[in-house]
């Protein structure tokens, strides 16, 4: 707390939060949209399992995860040196995964370490100090899919470099905070599939990996939030006694449906 010596009044030092990080990033991108990789959420046909990285999130409990990885994706907008690196201080990690707000100094650059190490376990990183002993942390992506290949930005040009969408106006709304682990995962199938498409419980584990209550916990988080539609369906059942059973389909809610042509490159640092 300051207090200014021309009036005598108290300024109050301003502390960033996670929120101002994150929109800072994606302002500094200028972009409108996230792309990333189907196989990140399921792998192509022909694969077998089926599940992408994202079940390893889900299966964990890893929310903070997660997050960290969709903010890091959202965060490098450019190649340097022909890779997607982003370089911030520890600190800064750790604001932007919301570890900084309920620990000290010390340990929120341990929380952000950490955090970053289970990403680079998981294949999805690569992470060095700048220098021996340094604050500062240089992160780079790899391919979403886990198979340690380089980042490159998806075209959609073939069926392994598909990519889903998601908006800035996500982050920037401060919704990735506020939704649990359960929604996040089924908003990222939702937005990966087309719209009004259903999600039978009993062949979640089969197509992602996780369980039918995890889905149906995820997809009542995604209609609390107001992110996803749904709508009643009907397909035939000659043997049961109404002759036809109840589904629900969903869809993402228009704001989160950016157009196909939506241009996913950010800036070149």
């Amino acid at each position: 707390m300051k207090t200014s010596k021309k009036s005598g009044t108290l300024r109050l030092k301003p502390e960033a939060t996670g929120l101002d990080a994150r929109v800072r990033l994606l302002d500094r991108n200028k972009r409108p949209i996230v792309p990333l990789r189907h196989a990140f959420v399921q792998r192509p046909q022909g694969h077998f399992p089926r599940h992408g990285p994202l079940k390893t999130f889900v299966r964990n409990g890893d929310l903070r995860g997660l997050r960290a990885y969709l903010t890091i994706v959202g965060a490098s907008g450019g190649t340097r040196d022909g890779a997607w690196t982003t370089q911030l201080d520890s600190l800064v990690w750790a604001r932007l995964f919301d570890a900084e707000a309920t620990a000290t100094q010390l340990a929120a650059r341990t929380a952000a370490w950490r955090t970053l190490d289970r990403l680079e376990q998981r294949g999805l990183i690569t992470k060095n100090r700048t220098e021996r002993g340094a604050r500062r942390i240089e992160v780079t992506l790899l391919r979403e899919d886990a198979s340690g290949e380089p980042y490159t930005r998806p075209d959609g040009q073939d069926e392994s470099d598909r990519f889903l969408r998601i908006p800035t106006a996500f982050w920037k709304s401060d919704l990735d905070a506020k939704i649990t682990l359960p929604g996040l995962a089924m908003l990222l199938v939702v937005a990966k599939e087309k719209p009004w498409s259903a999600y039978p419980p009993d062949r979640m584990e089969e197509w992602y990996g996780w369980s039918a209550d995890t889905t149906q916990r995820g997809l009542k988080a995604l209609l609390d939030h107001d992110l996803v539609e749904r709508r009643e369906t009907y397909t035939p059942a000659p043997l049961s006694p109404t002759g036809s059973t109840l589904m629900y389909q969903y869809r993402l809610v228009k704001w989160m449906r950016p157009p196909a042509g939506s241009r996913p490159e950010g800036n070149t640092k």
